[in-house]
């Protein structure tokens, strides 16, 4: 899944795709000629302490850049909102997914849109609000809270008619959550294919790379991609990523060992 911000703040990219849609379906070209199965669009930044934005700034960002990548591109857009409102108008833009980074805590309305408009949901788990979010970090056993809580948005989503086969749960890596807590939920996300929902992560440039490799965001591309075949290997089967070439080889090589089994190579006579 790559990441299309389009936001002046986000932590990492902010602002990188501002002037209109243009400069996004260059971007999400790129990301699907490395890789990318899926397009994920977002035009309010959620990291820690980020200011929320009015339904109708946020639907101004994002709707011209669903538009252009829907007409453009033959991959599925996600787009990323915590409000039914633009979740609604993404989907008559050609969207088809909606990624709720607040498990429908946030607007409940949101899980009746994705219901009747019959496209998938991914579920992330967090607490509070963004601007408030790592006050509510503590956990006695955060694996196991994070999967029951978000068994409760799982279940909210069923009761407003969305099918199992339709969502995704994310544990929100970074979202009330220290860099610790991090380091434990990969370690432990095989627990949560208790829930019986494809398991999606967004390790990508995060602040707990940076803990460990002491480095800026843009130079978190080795530790994003370590964490995501770390996550793989438990159990992960969908990464949400700014860098999908060096991600989804990372991963190519993870899912070949596994497997036990080497791809066909690209050409003939390759060798090496």
């Amino acid at each position: 899944m790559g990441i299309l911000n389009v936001t002046p703040d986000s932590f990492s990219d902010g602002g990188e795709l501002a002037g209109g849609p243009a400069r996004a379906l260059e971007r999400g070209r790129a990301m699907v000629e490395a890789g990318a199965a899926l397009l994920d669009v977002g035009g309010e930044s959620t990291r820690p302490g980020a200011a929320p934005v009015s339904e109708a700034e946020e639907r101004a960002r994002v709707i011209p850049v669903i538009e252009a990548l829907a007409r453009e591109l033959d991959v599925p857009v996600s787009v990323d909102t915590r409000k039914a409102g633009v979740a609604r108008a993404a989907l008559a833009a050609g969207a088809r997914v909606v990624n709720d980074v607040s498990g429908l805590n946030h607007d409940p309305a949101l899980a009746d849109v994705v219901a009747e408009g019959g496209v998938g949901l991914v579920l992330m788990h967090m607490r509070g609000e963004p601007a408030d979010m790592m006050g509510h970090a503590r956990y006695h056993d955060v694996v196991a809270e994070v999967r029951d809580e978000l068994g409760a948005s799982v279940a909210r989503a069923r009761a407003a008619g969305v099918p199992d086969t339709a969502i995704v749960v994310d544990p929100g890596l970074g979202f009330a959550k220290t860099a610790e807590h991090n380091l434990i939920v990969i370690r432990r996300l095989a627990e949560l294919e208790a829930l019986g929902q494809p398991i999606l992560v967004g390790p990508s440039r995060k602040s707990f790379l940076g803990r460990i490799l002491d480095v800026p965001p843009a130079e978190r591309v080795i530790g994003t991609a370590a964490a995501c075949v770390a996550a793989y290997l438990a159990g992960a089967r969908i990464f949400r990523v700014h860098d999908v070439a060096p991600v989804a080889q990372a991963l190519k090589v993870a899912e070949a060992i596994v497997r036990e089994a080497v791809p066909e190579p690209p050409r003939a006579g390759a060798a090496c």
